[in-house]
């Protein structure tokens, strides 16, 4: 097989091809390899690449298990490059700062451990920004990543080495991590599929604080949204040193099925969830569109507004994020020889954690609870709710942010990204599926909710919205350019 049409492959079809050894995973190895070698030194995506003779030593391992009868499993010889934010051992973990140690890990990161106990191949990191903090990824240590689809303008962030790397084809699936949307908007900025389950259906690290982090998790990212559910089944699955990680298991990565009659399933359309929060020109109209595919469907759609003031929602994101932020990195900020070092966004953060006490971290909570009473309200009436993944389209790359979002100005770096907190905070499971291209090619997402836990039946809409929509056979021209 080319290597172009071995890499133009869905993950699903490619795993089954490998396993029936019609595929080698040498030479998917071997063809992933060219096409970094290719595109990389342009877009950015992919950090810390390990040597690519020992990689492709591995590859032949893994054919040579499969010609003992042994599959590892659905990821048998992926080449995998895992965030920058999660351990890969022996792999330097730099979380895209000058602070982070160059040391190899020493160990995995849970959800890393199950992929590559899955049969992945680590080949080395996807590029992040610092600290993962803003939905833009550049940082010092790497540099920026660029928007597959256009290469002047942002990738989205934080998972956004991951996103390029999908829809460029260096790579079959990817892992991502999401707090504010980093597998939400990325995915929509490069015309992918990023899933962010519900909380602690992906365990998080054992090794960390265990109780209070709960707006950050793991998750999948991929071509199809078919692909993201077998390697969320890679992912999830409870862990005894986890408490807060889910007990309910889904279907091994190889029996998932996602095939459904979604006929007759009532869609709330949230719009840009409040009246008064700003979208760019552009995005609800092309969102709005795409709804017509739901109702193509035999669904129901409707409009919807969450019932909870906006002003809850983003009090209790602000002073919850600050919290986790200024615990985890409070320690370089009181060092006056680190604090300089690092990036202005994360100094913010801590600083106005120190202005937090125990009442307003309280009414924090209570704003949480009343966000999550919210969406429990509106599934009364909806099976799901949808909205855009993003206020803005992607923008230059040499900003550090918008500064506005259409002519309402932003008072933080991240309230253009106000739009995945709800979601964020619910602790929902939320999909971002392909909304199609704007005025000058420019990739949008929709945001696809379901009730807590409802993860797979989430996954089950996605899935008939993604085959029908049609944006999914829409590649990055670069692709077009490379010499056969």
């Amino acid at each position: 097989m080319h290597a172009d049409d071995l890499l133009n492959l869905d993950a699903t079809t490619l795993s089954r091809r490998i396993a029936a050894r019609a595929v080698s995973c040498h030479e998917l190895m071997a063809a992933a390899l060219a096409r970094i070698e290719a595109l990389n030194p342009r877009f950015n995506a992919i950090v810390s690449l390990r040597n690519p003779q020992q990689l492709l030593d591995e590859a032949s391992e893994r054919d040579a298990q499969l010609a003992r009868g042994e599959r590892l499993g659905w990821m048998h010889g992926f080449p995998l490059a895992v965030k920058d934010l999660s351990h890969a051992t022996g792999l330097p973990t730099s979380m895209g700062s000058p602070l982070a140690p160059r040391s190899p890990a020493r160990n995995d990161s849970l959800h890393v451990s199950r992929m590559r106990k899955a049969g992945a191949i680590v080949i080395g990191k996807t590029n992040t920004p610092e600290f993962g903090l803003g939905s833009h990824t550049y940082n010092t240590v790497f540099g920026t990543t660029l928007n597959a689809y256009l290469p002047t303008l942002s990738a989205g962030g934080s998972s956004g080495g991951a996103a390029v790397a999908l829809a460029l084809g260096m790579l079959p699936v990817a892992d991502g991590s999401d707090m504010g949307g980093s597998l939400r908007n990325p995915a929509a900025f490069n015309n992918v599929i990023g899933f962010r389950p519900s909380r602690g259906r992906v365990p998080g690290s054992p090794d960390e604080e265990l109780f209070l982090q709960q707006l950050g998790c793991e998750g999948p990212m991929a071509r199809t949204v078919e692909d993201a559910a077998r390697l969320l089944a890679v992912q999830a699955g409870f862990d005894r040193r986890v408490p807060l990680s889910l007990t309910d298991a889904l279907p091994s990565p190889d029996a998932m099925e996602l095939d459904s009659d979604v006929k007759g399933l009532r869609i709330g359309w949230l719009g840009s969830v409040w009246p008064d929060l700003p979208l760019a020109p552009g995005v609800r109209e092309l969102c709005e569109g795409a709804l017509q595919t739901f109702r193509d469907l035999g669904c129901e759609v409707e409009p919807l507004q969450l019932d909870v003031p906006r002003e809850q929602n983003w009090t209790a994101w602000l002073r919850l994020r600050q919290l986790l932020v200024g615990g985890k990195l409070g320690a370089a900020y009181a060092d006056p020889s680190l604090r300089e070092r690092l990036k202005p966004e994360a100094r913010w953060e801590i600083e106005q954690s120190h202005q937090l006490d125990a009442a307003a971290l309280y009414q924090a909570s209570v704003y949480r609870s009343n966000v999550f009473r919210a969406f429990v309200r509106a599934f009364e009436g909806f099976d799901v709710v949808v909205a855009p993944t993003a206020q803005v389209f992607p923008f230059d790359a040499k900003l550090d942010w918008p500064a506005a979002v259409g002519e309402v100005a932003s008072d933080t770096y991240h309230r253009w990204m106000e739009i995945v907190t709800p979601f964020t905070l619910a602790g929902l499971p939320t999909l971002n599926v392909r909304a199609g291209f704007g005025e000058g090619g420019l990739p949008m997402g929709l945001q696809i909710a379901g009730p807590i836990h409802h993860d797979l039946e989430v996954l089950r809409l996605g899935h008939a919205y993604d085959r029908a929509c049609g944006w999914g056979v829409v590649q990055p021209s670069v692709l077009g350019d490379l010499p056969a």
